[in-house]
């Protein structure tokens, strides 16, 4: 009796789903421990330092950039330059430039080593999404401090010109509005990453629900299941590639916001 390959594909996701928890690696999550996407996020910073420190070995080798590396490198760093310190920030894009540029690089190299098959993405939970969001939101916060002080930029949450109490309930909104900036931050890094890494897993356990019978047992109709999971690969791969710019995309979106509120905490308009 040749069993349906689907009936097994609950069991299959849930365990997918459940190897996605933070297991600790030292340690333990009660109290202080290394998971597995500690381990991971610490694979992929080590790895961006290595790409930019050749980087600039080769980029010293010439005055003029040379070779498909120095080039794209120059290009990424560069994009984030010109669109999001530049665009947004003004004249005193400079001095943010090293923040956000590293915001960028981090969450990015995460990202992409998380597609690797093996990998897991140090940006895959929810505790390091939401601690990078809160090294943006620490460094928004205070560079508002410092360009208005501690008084001003809590009073510029409150537009001018508005009457008491209405200024009041305002302020109460804007208080709100960028507390919810750490949670959003945190929470769509995660959510994006997390459903794309499942929904890659799903098609992978259904190409390899398809071809195991086959294996187990052939016979024409396991060999015409095989073959189905030629188009779940191919579904997989479309996705994978999909992901890829998820990946990539969803570095610029943390960094990007990251750089809006910097120049929010930093206006003079009220």
């Amino acid at each position: 009796m040749i069993l349906n390959p689907l009936d097994r594909l609950g069991d299959e996701v849930n365990e997918l789903v459940a190897s996605f928890t933070s297991q600790p690696i030292a340690g333990s999550l009660d109290s202080v421990g290394f998971t597995q996407y500690s381990f991971w996020f610490a694979v992929a910073v080590l790895l961006m330092l290595v790409v930019l420190f050749v980087f600039k070995k080769k980029q010293a080798m010439s005055i003029v950039p040379q070779g498909t590396f120095v080039n794209g490198v120059e290009y990424v760093v560069e994009f984030v330059r010109d669109d999001m310190c530049k665009g947004l920030l003004g004249d005193s894009w400079k001095k943010h430039f090293p923040f956000i540029a590293t915001i960028f690089l981090v969450v990015l190299a995460n990202n992409i080593v998380g597609i690797i098959p093996g990998c897991k993405p140090g940006t895959g939970t929810i505790s390091t999404t939401a601690a990078l969001a809160v090294c943006s939101f620490v460094y928004f916060i205070v560079c508002g401090i410092k360009k208005k002080g501690a008084g001003g930029y809590v009073k510029s949450l409150a537009p001018a010109g508005v009457a008491f109490p209405l200024n009041a309930l305002v302020w109460l909104i804007e208080v709100f509005s960028t507390i919810l900036r750490l949670i959003t931050l945190a929470v769509r890094l995660f959510c994006n990453l997390f459903a794309g890494h499942v929904v890659m897993g799903t098609f992978a356990i259904l190409a390899s629900l398809f071809f195991e019978p086959m294996v187990e047992a052939f016979s024409a109709m396991t060999a015409v299941q095989a073959g189905a999971s030629i188009l779940w690969v191919g579904i997989l791969l479309v996705i994978y590639a999909v992901e890829i710019v998820v990946a990539c995309v969803q570095a610029y979106v943390f960094a990007l916001l990251s750089a809006v509120y910097v120049q929010i905490a930093e206006s003079d308009e009220e």
